[in-house]
Formats: C-alpha cells, sequence, structure tokens
C-alpha cells in the first residue's frame, strides 16, 4: 500500500538576499546599503559691518555680564572715586579755598575717574590672555578688533555708573551743577568719548604684559604723573616753568576746564588766580576731543598689531 507524503515547498528569497531579508523588495536591500550623504560644510561666515556689529556687541554684553556675576569688580570703579572725592575735599579743601575749592575739584575729580578707568581695560585683557581666552577668541571667525573694542566699551559704560557716583558724592559735599541739562549731558560725553580714548592704552598696555598685575603697575606708572601734572587737583598757574608749560597743553587739563565750565563751576579756586591763556585753554572741549581722535587713530593700530603679534 503506497502511503502519501505532502510535498515540502522551500521558500527562497528571491535574489539570494540572505539574513533573513525574506519578503523583502529587490529595491529595499539596496536602498538600505546606500551610504549616508556627507554632512554639508556650512559656509564661511561672512566679514561685514552687520558681523563687526555683532561681534562687538556680543563681546561688550560678556563683560558686562561678567561684572554683575563678579560684583567685586564695581568696587573700585565706585569706591575709589568716593574716596579721592572725600579725601580732597575735606583733608585738603580747607588748606586749598574751602568750598570754592570743592566747586573747582570735581571737575578734576571726573577726569582723574575716567582716565584711571584704563586700568580695568588692561587688567581685563591682560588676564583673558593669561587665562587663554584671547587665543580662543582669535580661532573664532570674529574680528580681532572687537575683541579689544568690547572690552573697551563696556569699561566705558562702566565708568558711567562711577559719574554717577561722583555727581552724588559731589552733592554731599555741597558741589552743584549750575548750567543747564544739555550742558552738563555735554560734559558727561565729553568724559565718556575721553575716557574711551585713554582706555586703549590700557588695551595696548594690557595685551602686552604678561600678567593683571604687571599691567597695572606699568599703566599707573604713566598714568599718574600726566594726571597729577594737570590743573585737575591745583592751578596749572602754581607749578614751576617746565610743569607749567607741560600742564598748559596735557588733555587733561582741558577736559577738566571743559567740564567745569560745562558744569557751571569755576576754573580757578580762588578768583585771585589766573590760569594761563593758550589755545587750550581757549577751545578746552575743541582740543580735548582733537586730542581724543589722536590717541585713538595712534593706539587702535597698536593695539591690532600687538594681538596679531600675540598669535605667533
Amino acid at each position: 500500500m503506497t502511503t502519501y507524503r505532502p510535498e515540502r515547498t522551500e521558500h527562497r528569497p528571491a535574489h539570494g538576499g540572505g539574513g533573513g531579508a525574506t519578503g523583502r523588495e529587490p529595491g529595499a536591500a539596496r536602498h538600505a546599503r546606500r551610504p549616508s550623504p556627507e554632512p554639508s560644510i556650512p559656509a564661511v561666515r561672512p566679514q561685514n559691518v552687520h558681523s563687526f556689529l555683532v561681534d562687538c556687541l556680543t563681546m561688550t554684553q560678556r563683560n558686562l555680564l561678567t561684572i554683575l556675576r563678579v560684583p567685586q569688580l564695581l568696587l573700585g570703579a565706585t569706591v575709589q572715586p568716593l574716596m579721592f572725592v572725600l579725601l580732597f575735599s575735606y583733608v585738603f579743601g580747607g588748606a586749598l579755598g574751602g568750598p570754592t575749592y570743592r566747586e573747582f575739584l570735581m571737575g578734576g575729580i571726573f577726569t582723574q575717574t575716567v582716565v584711571f578707568s584704563a586700568a580695568f581695560t588692561a587688567i581685563g585683557l591682560a588676564t583673558d590672555s593669561k587665562e587663554g581666552i584671547v587665543d580662543r577668541f582669535h580661532s573664532l571667525p570674529m574680528s580681532r578688533v572687537s575683541i579689544v573694542l568690547g572690552r573697551t566699551l563696556s569699561d566705558t559704560l562702566v565708568s558711567v555708573v562711577s559719574i554717577a557716583v561722583m555727581i552724588a558724592a559731589g552733592y554731599a559735599v555741597g558741589w552743584r551743577i549750575r548750567s543747564s541739562v544739555l550742558d552738563a549731558l555735554g560734559a558727561v560725553l565729553l568724559l565718556m568719548f575721553f575716557g574711551f580714548a585713554i582706555s586703549w592704552l590700557g588695551a595696548v598696555v594690557g595685551l602686552v604684559a604678561g600678567t593683571a598685575e604687571s599691567a597695572q603697575s606699568a599703566l599707573m606708572i604713566v598714568l599718574f604723573p600726566i594726571t597729577f601734572i594737570s590743573s585737575a587737583f591745583i592751578p596749572s598757574s602754581t607749578l614751576p616753568g617746565p610743569l607749567r608749560a607741560f600742564a598748559q597743553w596735557n588733555p587733561i587739563t582741558s577736559t577738566a576746564r571743559s567740564t567745569r565750565e560745562a558744569f557751571g563751576n569755576p576754573v580757578a579756586p580762588s578768583p585771585a588766580i589766573r590760569e594761563p591763556v593758550n589755545w587750550a585753554s581757549m577751545h578746552p572741549t575743541a582740543y580735548s576731543i582733537v586730542v581724543s581722535i589722536l590717541v585713538l587713530a595712534v593706539l587702535v593700530p597698536v593695539a591690532l598689531r600687538v594681538s596679531r603679534s600675540s598669535d605667533g
């Protein structure tokens, strides 16, 4: 007797696609093995006015955020000017003219404060250079000018806080603004522009110096004599011959005089004291602006050259 056995049927892949790829369409396997496309390389960031402004704004914001996170950095910008106002008003003021001297003093204190703000620029850039932050910025597709410009702009904005503190301190010791609001605003703008120009000296020193301490020491060696050989705190007519000639053309003298005139304060601590007359004293605002522009024309290229040489 013959036994019926059912015929075994084999199911094979249609095109030999092993490994359990049954039921897969012929083109599906080829599509699965197709290599992924190469990632697209981003285009080079264009360098134009818009990108430059964005870089400057970013660096300025970064420096201001650093100050907000470390509020101790504001102590030098607020406590030091307040100390100078009180020191010169009450320690030296009695011997130099009393209330009249305080009216004369404030213009010099304002100028000294914005000049000494260059130390914050020098210390900030020296610290960033030592920690390698400047080198990291140089490796990015951003303008080198914006790195330094962001620092100088942020320090100029911080000097506005210093000026506000000194105005409050001046009112506390008897000083008053005796001119219009526009004249006072013009004085503040002149102080900011002059301080911005001097801050580029701090930028050059900060990029050259190895540490924040050496940057501050080197800068103060320059700023202290320039500030005190002027009419910021005493009339230039009381200085000896060579120092008097230097003080008459010192831009700190013209900036302090312009600030006093704009605030309606006396340009000498006593009516009996006659200040020497020259073009700078007759046009203090114009002279201060011209000197500030010349300082920028010289120091901005120097700062850029120092920044490039630091990469080598």
